[in-house]
């Protein structure tokens, strides 16, 4: 056969990195600080009212395409109490498979091929992938580390010298994967100001939303002028700590949510009925929930990034997320892709290589990020395991 099997749009897409790591964490027995998937279930009560949706008949069979009412109206409350946010649960909202049939549904439905996308780098790997099947082209715009506070900034200068007459949309992800970057209440103006100024839309991945340890989450569908151009991504995995169900949503206007439901109806049509159920008994949940979770991951946080800078890494502490990103070259090393695969033989961990998040790969060359959303105890057994590296 002439022509290969796989479409051009992805002939450069090959398994995940995290498919990837996590299979070599499996074949090594290592601890994996690479996929970004806890180690514990979330909430009992939240796995039995999943239960009870079952045994009751409640989802067992297709769902509304949309998303089961209770969730609809459980999102919109979600919106309205944490950030002042009015949607209609019956047109504002939709049900996705998850955060990543999210990101893939909006980016096929408002995308037409010569599109331009501005994605911040580095970026969750998806993103490059769903863009290019919508024939669309992304043009990266790179959060750089700042060695004098530790942490990523966005060069605003950067982002508005990226927007052509060809530009569409921003695909924005705060808090960010995987640097952990929370954009500040000042950087998310500039940014809606520039949607406003040039008429872009933007897709944001609030998935981390709760997980926000310095600085604070302000949705930029908030701003003026933003949340008749803004679709907003949420999803259950990373608050509730139940990955597996993938249930996700959609929020925006009418017309944008139309846009995405039309796309959204020829991937999974609809997944997770009993879940779905669930996760809307979840986003009620008290106050003390979402801080409890907070001050959790923080703690695992430090307990990571204090054993990492004792192993000899420049550590960047996130402001969220649950993933901490590392630079290898205090340790002598270079190829963050060679260290990460030769890792397990060395100490019995898995990371995941920043470089695969980038399309500039020399500016992600000897960056690696780690998961901190385990066990205390697995955390502190893998930075004492780190700790070979440099011999202390």
């Amino acid at each position: 056969m002439g022509r290969p099997l796989l479409n051009r749009r992805l002939a450069e897409f090959g398994t995940t990195i995290f498919a990837e790591m996590s299979a070599l964490a499996v074949r090594t027995g290592s601890i994996n600080l690479g996929q970004g998937f806890p180690d514990t279930d979330g909430p009992e009560e939240v796995r039995e009212a999943a239960v009870r949706a079952l045994r009751d008949g409640r989802g067992n069979q297709y769902p509304p395409g949309p998303g089961i009412p209770e969730l609809r109206t459980a999102v919109t409350a979600h919106q309205r109490r944490w950030y002042g946010l009015t949607y209609d649960p019956d047109t504002e909202v939709l049900v996705t498979a998850g955060a990543t049939e999210a990101i893939a549904a909006s980016l096929l439905a408002l995308l037409e091929p010569g599109d331009e996308v501005i994605a911040l780098e580095p970026y969750y790997d998806s993103y490059a992938a769903c863009i290019a099947m919508a024939g669309a082209t992304r043009v990266p715009v790179t959060l750089r580390p700042s060695v004098e506070d530790a942490c990523y900034r966005l060069d605003l200068d950067e982002l508005r010298d990226a927007v052509t007459d060809r530009t569409r949309l921003i695909l924005l992800n705060t808090p960010h994967n995987p640097t952990g970057t929370v954009l500040s209440r000042d950087e998310l103006a500039a940014v809606a100001e520039l949607a406003c100024e040039r008429d872009l839309l933007v897709v944001t991945d609030e998935v981390y939303e709760h997980l926000v340890f310095e600085g604070e989450h302000v949705p930029l569908a908030s701003f003026p002028g933003m949340r008749e151009r803004t679709v907003s991504i949420g999803s259950a995995g990373k608050t509730f700590s139940f990955t597996g169900w993938k249930v996700g949503w959609v929020t925006g206007s009418p017309e944008l949510v139309s846009a995405v439901r039309s796309a959204k109806q020829f991937l999974t049509y609809v997944s997770a009925g009993p879940f779905q159920y669930a996760v809307a008994e979840a986003l009620a949940l008290p106050d003390s929930y979402f801080h409890g979770l907070r001050e959790d991951m923080r703690r695992k946080r430090d307990i990571l990034a204090d054993g990492l800078a004792e192993a000899g890494f420049r550590v960047y502490r996130p402001s969220g997320t649950y993933f901490i990103t590392t630079d290898i070259t205090a340790l002598g090393e270079q190829d963050g892709l060679a260290f990460c695969l030769g890792l397990p033989e060395r100490c019995g961990v898995v990371a995941v290589p920043n470089a695969v998040f980038y399309d500039d790969k020399a500016a992600g060359r000897s960056l690696v990020r780690f998961a901190f959303c385990k066990k205390d105890e697995v955390l502190r057994e893998a930075a004492t395991r780190l700790k070979q590296l440099s011999g202390s």
